[in-house]
Order: C-alpha cells, then structure tokens, then sequence
C-alpha cells in the first residue's frame, strides 16, 4: 500500500465533511484552516487509539506539502501548540480517561517518531515523551496491563531515538522498569513477561535476538 493510499484509508475514519478537510489539506494545504486541520487529527487520536498509532505519517504529510507550496509552518506550529496543552494537562486526560491517555502517549511518540528538523528527532519532545514514558513505569500505571503495553510499544518504537538524544534519562527510565519487575505484588504475569521482554531488547542495542522473540511471543500469543 503507498503513502497516499496508507492515507486515504485512515481519512476514512472520520466523518464526509472532516475527509474533504483531511484530503484538502494534504492536496492544497493552503485552502484549508490548518491549525483547525491539527486540532481535528489531534481529537480524533485521543478517542481512536488505533488511528494515534499512525497518525505521525498524516501529519508529516501534511507538514511536507505546506512547507512545499508555502514555505510555511503553520500546521506543524497549530499540533506543537495542541501536544504542549494537552501534555500540561496530561495528569487530568490520564485521571478522566485511560484509554485517552494511552492513545495520548501513543500519538505523541507517533509524532516524535515521524517529525524531524535537520533529519533529527524535535528536541522540544524529547523530554515530553520521556515525562510520558515515566508515568506509564510507575507503580500505579504497571497494575495495568493497558499502561505497561503502551509503555513497551513505545519504547519499541522509538525507545533506540530517545536514547540517543538523552541517554541519562533512559538509564533513569530503565531503573522504574527494572524496579517494578521486581515489584511483589500488584503486577500481572503478561505484564512481568512485557517488562522483562523490553529489558532485554534494551540490553541487546534495541534489538530482539531470534531466541528472545520465540520466548516471549510464542508466550505472549499463548
């Protein structure tokens, strides 16, 4: 499936009147309201935790085609502005809604993982997503089993990036993580098997060795 067609196909999630939007601004970005475009696919990625998973490849598509018909910011500048919010309000989205929360955390890894500034990673996430990262290795948010996989995925997703960007941070990281594999009580086996499972594929340079992926998704499918 290419890019445009991998696009059209998550429009379709959204009402008519909200896909014309979608494909206007990826087509002719400057006839469309962008900073409204950013606060729709950011609303939608809160309540649709499968669209928060991809939704990085839409909006650096639409970022791509703004900066080439306009040599322009205005989208990207609209979904930075929204993420900041709704990580300042992150303690609250997590306290209302779970499921709001984790797809927060996934979208904006998703967004760390497609936006980039001199082919890098934005600093300006790097620390967001680590403060997001940390709530989910809490003890509170490893008695459920929603917040450690989200944690995993993510860390699988774009744990190999932070690194490199702020090492000191993941080392900090990965002592909750150790620590609450260790934790007596209060975590479920599929979690422990999860935390065990992303310890060792950090300690293996962020990669899954055959054996380990045998272990743990032949377990994990079990």
């Amino acid at each position: 499936m290419g890019e445009a067609s991998r696009d059209e196909y998550k429009i379709q999630s959204f009402d008519a009147e909200t896909q014309q939007l979608l494909k206007t601004a990826l087509k002719d970005p400057g006839a469309v309201d962008l900073e409204k475009v950013a606060n729709v696919i950011v609303d939608h990625s809160l309540q649709d935790c499968v669209f928060s998973k991809e939704a990085g490849r839409m909006c650096y598509a639409i970022i791509q085609a703004e900066s080439k018909q306009a040599g322009q910011s205005v989208f990207r500048r609209g979904l930075l502005d929204r993420l900041q919010q709704e990580y300042q309000a992150r303690e609250q989205l997590r306290a209302r809604s779970l499921r709001s929360w984790v797809c927060y955390v996934t979208f904006i890894c998703n967004i760390f993982d497609y936006l980039r500034v001199n082919n890098m990673p934005m600093m300006a996430l790097v620390n967001p997503v680590y403060d997001c990262l940390f709530q989910l290795a809490q003890p509170e948010s490893l008695s459920r089993e929603e917040e450690v996989d989200c944690l995993v995925l993510q860390l699988h997703r774009v744990g190999e990036q932070l690194e490199k960007m702020n090492a000191q941070r993941m080392d900090e990281l990965f002592v909750l993580i150790r620590d609450g594999f260790l934790l007596p009580i209060g975590l479920s086996s599929l979690a422990r098997l999860l935390l065990l499972e992303i310890i060792e594929f950090r300690a293996a340079a962020w990669k899954t060795t055959p054996a380990a992926h045998k272990y743990y998704y032949s377990e994990v499918s079990d």
